[in-house]
């Protein structure tokens, strides 16, 4: 295990450190180190975010997509009644916080439900085992490799980014340009004084403004950091397998019981992020007068 090879605090920069492909010295390669991933700047691609990211929604749309060919209007079974399983819970999800019509909205919550949920199950994989099998012990392919996408901020931040989008789109649609401007500049406080209105235009543009790009910030900072967070945890369990075989042993139990507390949290996270993303697109759809 690289515990042993490394001190503890390298070892925790290690498996914080995404496969980073960027340039530096006006040349494109891949990151060797901390520093070198660091000094690619924003340009910089994590490859192995992007790679297990698209990875699972391949798993996701081959899966949904099998069972759609196999679904008939018999009792369903086995593939099929999963997928119904998940699409009736779905369903109920949109219909209760969802007030206008959209065809969109359901299988945009399908999607992100399942994909997140993907991305997070990962993080129960045990967090040496595929660093260990494609890096350098192993095949030698990669010296860094995080296996979570959604304990990379990029990946929660391009989600994010993509529903706000969303949202700005069926605000503009629903309620035009206009209307969306007034939402952002007439509440919440109104008067009729007419040397009072460029001043509460001003500070409810401030107030509205704040709101609106919370949204984006609210839904992507929350998933990584609870999925940063229990990431970490396994790591440190981790080294507690270099401390002999009495904190070993102490160390594998600890990560079972964090392991299936961890199922309810993967999922929470999941759904949340689904939950979120219906309420603000229907808050896009619905009109204040």
């Amino acid at each position: 295990m690289a515990a042993t090879e490394l001190t503890s605090g390298e070892y925790i920069q290690h498996h914080l450190t995404n496969l980073t492909f960027g340039k530096i010295d006006g040349v494109w390669r891949m990151a060797h180190s901390a520093e070198e991933a660091k000094e690619m700047g924003f340009w910089a691609l994590h490859v192995d975010s992007l790679a297990w990211s698209i990875g699972l929604a391949a798993i996701f749309l081959f899966f949904f997509i099998r069972a759609a060919r196999k679904a008939t209007a018999g009792v369903p079974s086995g593939l099929v009644n999963f997928v119904e399983w998940i699409t009736e819970f779905i369903d109920e999800s949109v219909r209760g916080s969802f007030t206008a019509r959209n065809p969109l909205i359901a299988p945009l919550a399908m999607t992100v439900f399942a994909w997140v949920f993907l991305m997070n199950l990962m993080d129960l994989i045990p967090v040496d085992l595929i660093p260990y099998i494609l890096g350098d012990h192993g095949l030698g392919l990669f010296h860094f490799m995080k296996v979570v996408p959604s304990t990379d901020p990029n990946v929660t931040f391009g989600m994010a980014f993509g529903v706000f989008l969303l949202i700005l789109f069926y605000s503009i649609k629903v309620k035009g340009v206009g209307g969306f401007v007034g939402e952002l500049t007439g509440m919440p406080f109104q008067t009729s004084n007419i040397a009072l209105k460029p001043i509460f235009f001003v500070i409810n543009l401030v107030l509205e403004g704040v709101n609106l790009i919370a949204k984006p910030i609210s839904l992507s900072l929350r998933l990584f950091g609870n999925m940063y967070a229990g990431e970490m945890i396994f790591i440190l369990i981790a080294l507690m397998y270099s401390g002999g075989i009495v904190l070993g042993v102490f160390g594998g139990a600890l990560q079972l019981v964090w392991a299936i507390f961890h199922i309810l949290v993967i999922t929470l996270q999941a759904f949340i992020f689904m939950t979120l993303t219906i309420v603000y697109l229907d808050m896009a759809h619905s009109e204040h007068h």
